[in-house]
């Protein structure tokens, strides 16, 4: 495949991404001022951190067909269709779910398989051992080569690459949040804070499995702990892919306020996180907390 394809520049990413204040008076009556790091707007097929955690691991990949893994409603998925779109080069998704094999695609799917994707359904069992050898090897054999990226696309490049994040935030923030599905994002924008700043996760999943998944790959990507980071977890309304009618309400009146379209899975629990901290006075008068929108609706 010509060098030329995985020139990741040529799709003009926008970065640094741009970072936004917002008036919002549940924060100014603490003394805290909110902006908006809109990683949303770096590419309209690949947005916020998947654009962070997928261009080193597609650089890595150099043309070859990648194979990755996510749910029936991944992000990742279909960032990584896309890219294959955009780029030129074949991509597999194994999804979860073997009944879904023989049903109607859904909105999400149907846009993985326009854009090429080859989709691999498997049983829930398989899927959760994703990662055991025998079943790598059992997809590598029905595949051929390829070059594997995690569920979510963490891994130990994807935190290298969400460290540039961190830098884009050096002086301007005093906590920088984000909302963490497999804690790639969470590892990198640590790591590349300056001193004195910290990242805060909140999960949308529950389980309590993140803090050892950051761990580990900050393990991986940067020898050992870096940054300062904490989780609260309080904030998953249930788990993956679940809201709340006063979920809903709360993403409703946001939009309202501050004219953002507010994705729900991820980027509305942050936000709502954010703002009951605020009211339960976790951030001193004159912090500066910075929200990464990582996605769009």
């Amino acid at each position: 495949m010509p060098s030329e394809a995985l020139d990741l520049s040529r799709l003009q990413p926008v970065l640094p991404s741009p970072l936004q204040p917002v008036e919002d008076l549940r924060f100014a009556r603490h003394g805290v001022r909110l902006l908006l790091k809109r990683d949303d707007l770096i590419h309209p097929d690949l947005p916020g951190n998947k654009w962070r955690k997928l261009s080193p691991n597609l650089r890595a990949a150099a043309g070859r067909t990648v194979l990755t893994f996510g749910g029936a409603y991944s992000n990742h998925l279909r960032a990584t269709a896309a890219a294959g779109r955009l780029l030129g080069f074949p991509t597999i998704g194994v999804v979860r779910g073997d009944e879904l094999a023989g049903r109607p695609l859904n909105p999400s799917l149907a846009r993985c398989a326009a854009d090429g994707m080859t989709l691999h359904f498997v049983d829930r069992t398989t899927y959760r051992a994703k990662a055991d050898p025998e079943v790598l090897a059992g997809l590598l054999s029905a595949f051929g080569e390829c070059c594997v990226i995690p569920e979510g696309g963490s891994n130990a490049l994807a935190a290298q690459g969400c460290t540039e994040l961190g830098r884009e935030l050096h002086g301007r923030a005093d906590v920088v949040a984000v909302a963490c599905g497999t804690g790639g994002t969470l590892a990198g924008l640590a790591a590349g804070l300056a001193p004195g700043q910290r990242a805060l996760g909140v999960p949308v999943l529950r389980g309590g499995f993140l803090g050892d998944a950051v761990r580990e790959l900050q393990q991986e990507a940067f020898g050992g702990p870096a940054g300062s980071w904490s989780l609260d977890e309080r904030f998953h309304f249930g788990g993956y892919a679940r809201a709340t009618p006063q979920l809903h309400a709360f993403a409703d009146d946001f939009e309202q306020r501050h004219g953002l379209p507010v994705e729900r899975l991820y980027v509305a629990k942050l936000l709502y996180a954010l703002t009951a901290l605020a009211e339960e006075g976790a951030f001193p008068p004159g912090t500066g907390v910075a929200a990464v929108v990582t996605g769009r609706p």
